[in-house]
């Protein structure tokens, strides 16, 4: 059998190809991206695959494909199921008639996100089966198992990933795709269409769906017991299992593939074998009330850490182990603190606005950097879109206090992802907010994929490149600018002029990101004119030093973006 070294999001696109999936949905985001790449990059022959504009979207074409007879496959990090919560619920109530598989890959310990919720609790609220890896041949496998689950069932089914399975790599064995029926649309009013008198009945099929998925769990194959010394038994799920073979070698594990809904026979003969039971789960105490609810003693939160992401040696310290010898998990690794990359397209922009003293309302972005030193130009930020909102919040409650101090930031992929409702509730409620859309041509954060603006599809293919400009002026905006975002006189300029407008505006700040624009030559400081003013050090570059006094600029780093040379007073760079 022909094996590879895949990450899980890798996996779980091979298993969606592998069970035949016909359609795949994602937005970017970490650390779910990966998913719909490889599906783009290798399986587009096979599975229709799209970057839809949000997870919502993503959802519902998904969900419109498994109602047609195509399974399907939609995935996001964590925040984007708060996205598609509406769409997800109603799926729980509807069912399916071909398999459709939702990934949420959560973020244990914020490593690139604003919050780190346990999308379990999704699962439980819709009455959603949830699966849970524990490496990438489970990934690969659980995917498979899922589309089954779905059609047998009728049911939709939230594949739950963390950081570590979605980024970590283990060896998978690779399988042929098996194909599945064509897509047959029938339409089925009282199974899709929610309106009350349908949904309460839908509702009543939805409860007794979990009763059936419980007696299927108590025998699921993939749930293991691995047993050893009974003085304590673990359940136990996902990455956690891993640290829990490597912590407690010798002890007795329940290792649970489903965590919702739970195999209560399974559990409970489990419980009755062992002297004590703990549950070791990362984030929330999701299998541990669930245990309770039943009637079991057991140890899990008292003991392992709610907060941030687990590790061996967390748990070790946990139970009051002793810590194994291993230099790299303890020695002090210096910090590097994230900054914006040089000729960035972005840095000119926060320059003006830290020069300006603006009051900045922030959104979800490798631009969300301009809030830290040396720019401090980013007040907020709450989730994709609310910059606009936030904005107009602040404009209604403070009106003339803050008229022309008050600007919104927000990029080009994250305004046609969420962007566009808040605008025109600012233009149709009378605000008169500045909102700041910094197109830099992609999805910068995430890994450059494509967007509704770059007029390229995940899928290679040519498309329409939806302007900004014509969907600002779409939504009612009369004052609509479009500036050089690597001029910096240009930029002050235009922002000085919105701001004290007497009606909404939008400022596009157009330069494409540093990571796929032609570099330029690198500049370089003309040590004899130069006064060490520090003035250029405010741009916050990295390629830009001091020494002995001096300016220094680094030929390996500098893009050549050339905002240094505009803000010497002394002329120095060159």
């Amino acid at each position: 059998m022909e094996k590879a070294l895949l990450t899980g999001n890798e996996a779980v696109a091979r298993g969606a190809w592998e069970a035949g999936c016909r359609v795949a949905c994602a937005y970017p985001g970490t650390p779910s991206t990966e998913i719909l790449e490889t599906i783009g990059k290798y399986y587009k022959k096979d599975i229709y695959c799209e970057w839809s504009t949000n997870e919502k979207v993503a959802l519902e074409v998904a969900f419109g494909a498994a109602m047609a007879g195509a399974r399907s496959i939609c995935a996001m990090k964590h925040v984007g199921l708060n996205v598609a919560a509406d769409p997800f619920f109603s799926a729980g109530y509807t069912g399916v008639k071909a398999g459709f598989v939702i990934v949420s890959a959560d973020d244990p310990e914020c490593h690139s996100s604003q919050n780190e919720q346990d999308n379990r609790h999704y699962g439980r609220a819709a009455r959603i089966p949830v699966l849970e890896p524990s490496d990438s041949q489970e990934a690969k496998e659980f995917t498979k198992i899922a589309f089954e689950i779905s059609e047998k069932f009728d049911t939709p089914v939230l594949l739950r990933l963390t950081t570590r399975i979605s980024h970590s790599r283990t060896i998978v064995n690779l399988e042929d795709r098996k194909e599945t029926p064509p897509p047959d649309y029938k339409p089925d009013f009282r199974k899709y269409n929610l309106l009350p008198v349908n949904a309460r009945v839908r509702r009543v099929v939805a409860q007794d769906r979990i009763k059936k998925l419980q007696e299927f769990n108590e025998t699921f194959e993939y749930n293991k017991i691995e047993w050893g010394d009974k003085d304590i038994g673990i359940v136990t799920c996902g990455i956690a299992y891993q640290y829990v073979k490597e912590v407690f070698p010798t002890k007795s594990v329940l290792k649970l593939a489903m965590t919702y809904p739970i195999p209560p026979r399974l559990i409970k003969d489990f419980a009755s074998k062992v002297e004590k039971l703990y549950v070791i789960e990362e984030r929330d105490p999701f299998i541990e009330e669930q245990i309770r609810f039943l009637g079991i003693e057991v140890i899990g939160k008292e003991k392992v850490p709610i907060i941030g992401e687990l590790n061996q040696e967390i748990l070790r310290k946990s139970f009051g182990l002793e810590e194994k010898e291993n230099k790299k998990l303890t020695e002090k690794v210096p910090s590097r603190p994230p900054v914006l990359c040089p000729g960035c397209p972005h840095r000119g922009t926060f320059y003006v606005i830290n020069k300006l003293k603006l009051y900045t309302t922030g959104d979800i972005g490798c631009y969300t950097l301009g809030a830290l030193p040396p720019f401090n130009a980013m007040d907020t930020c709450i989730c994709m879109g609310a910059s606009i909102s936030n904005a107009f919040g602040l404009e209604v409650a403070l009106r003339e206090k803050i008229w022309d101090k008050l600007v919104a930031i927000i990029g080009d992929s994250t305004f046609y992802h969420a962007g566009i409702p808040p605008l025109i509730d600012l233009v149709y409620n009378k605000g008169r907010t500045t909102v700041i859309i910094l197109d830099n041509r992609t999805t910068a954060m995430t890994g450059h994929q494509e967007h509704p603006g770059t007029g390229k599809t995940l899928m290679g293919e040519d498309t329409v490149e939806i302007k900004l400009e014509d969907v600002a002026k779409g939504c009612g905006v009369k004052r609509v600018r479009v500036v050089d975002a690597f001029n910096l006189k240009e930029i002050e300029d235009t922002i000085k002029e919105e701001v004290k407008a007497p009606e909404p505006s939008v400022i596009i700040v157009r330069g494409g990101c540093a990571l796929r624009t032609p570099r330029k030559p690198p500049l370089k400081v003309i040590e004899d004119k130069c006064k060490g003013c520090k003035l250029c050090i405010k741009l916050g570059c990295p390629a830009i030093f001091f020494r002995e006094g001096k300016a220094f600029i680094s030929d390996i780093l500098c893009n050549g973006c050339g905002l240094c040379k505009q803000v010497c007073p002394f002329d120095a760079i060159e």
